[in-house]
């Protein structure tokens, strides 16, 4: 049981992760996408946002929690090498100052440049910073995809939905590649901050969906019911 590997720990601190194995050539497009799951795994996700001083987008970012809000002392902090954020999106007021603020060189390779196509050039700052919160980013690297899906005060139906929420939106990710493209969950394996990998394969299926490429592995997804003698909190 994974919960029996958290016990004596606080639910809000340990998590269960998701890796899906896939089956996929070396070379070639990678599986990237932001998703909000229907249960959200809390998260101490700083967030950036470049924006007019005084505006009413920065006045809505600042009420949202947004870490660093302004424009000025925006670049000025990254250009000193202060980047305490994980996420960067910019108001479409503020778009001009920031492609000539020389900051995109620094950002970049950080994947932290806000732009359209990425979706992080935004007009409506305060739904931005929302969403953002309540989503989860993943991205293949090596032919792995990994997401946190769970926290342990989570209900088995929570984890389920959560995992299933995860491993449709890669199959809908895989489809939109190109037909040439060769890409397929091989396995679906779940874990958490201090327990072993579990392989969920056969658990994943419902009405609809593609099932998993090995339907005869356990019922991995089912365990995660307390252990006997465990105490999550």
């Amino acid at each position: 049981y994974l919960r029996a590997a958290e016990v004596g720990r606080s639910p809000a601190a340990s998590k269960y992760e998701v890796h899906l194995r896939l089956r996929t050539l070396k070379n070639g497009p990678v599986v990237r996408n932001r998703l909000r799951l229907p249960h959200p795994v809390k998260t101490d996700l700083r967030i950036c946002v470049i924006a007019p001083p005084d505006s009413q987008a920065a006045r809505a970012a600042q009420a949202e929690g947004a870490s660093l809000v302004g424009e000025e002392n925006v670049f000025d902090a990254v250009k000193e090498g202060r980047i305490d954020f994980d996420r960067c999106i910019c108001h479409q007021d503020s778009l001009t100052k920031l492609q000539k603020s020389g900051v995109a060189r620094i950002l970049g390779p950080r994947g932290l440049m806000p732009s359209a196509k990425t979706g992080t050039v935004v007009k409506d700052v305060r739904a931005s910073v929302r969403e953002m919160v309540g989503a989860s980013e993943y991205r293949e690297r090596m032919g792995v995809v990994r997401m946190s899906v769970g926290q342990l005060g989570f209900t088995p139906e929570e984890m389920q939905r959560n995992i299933r929420a995860f491993v449709e939106g890669v199959k809908r990710d895989i489809a939109g590649l190109s037909d040439r493209i060769s890409k397929e969950i091989h396995e679906v394996v779940l874990s958490s901050t201090n327990g072993p990998g579990m392989s969920l394969n056969g658990e994943m299926r419902s009405a609809g969906s593609v099932p998993t490429r090995d339907p005869a592995l356990g019922s991995s997804l089912f365990n995660l019911q307390e252990a006997p003698g465990s105490n999550p909190g």
